[in-house]
């Protein structure tokens, strides 16, 4: 069990591709890109508030 090969990536597009037809996969890489984006997002921005609030925090 280790790295996919061409045909395991084939065989797994070719099942999305069933299960969600051609119309609906781009509106799900959409939405997946979307959410990836939001995740970098976040994780930029966790530790700049957690300094702000140990600072806060230092001064009551």
């Amino acid at each position: 069990m280790g790295r996919f090969g061409v045909t395991e990536i084939l065989v797994i597009l070719a099942v999305v591709l069933l299960l969600f037809g051609g119309k609906k996969i781009p509106e799900l890489m959409k939405g997946l890109g979307s959410g990836i984006k939001e995740f970098k997002n976040a994780a930029k921005e966790e530790p700049s508030t957690d300094k702000k609030e140990d600072s806060k925090e230092e001064t009551k």
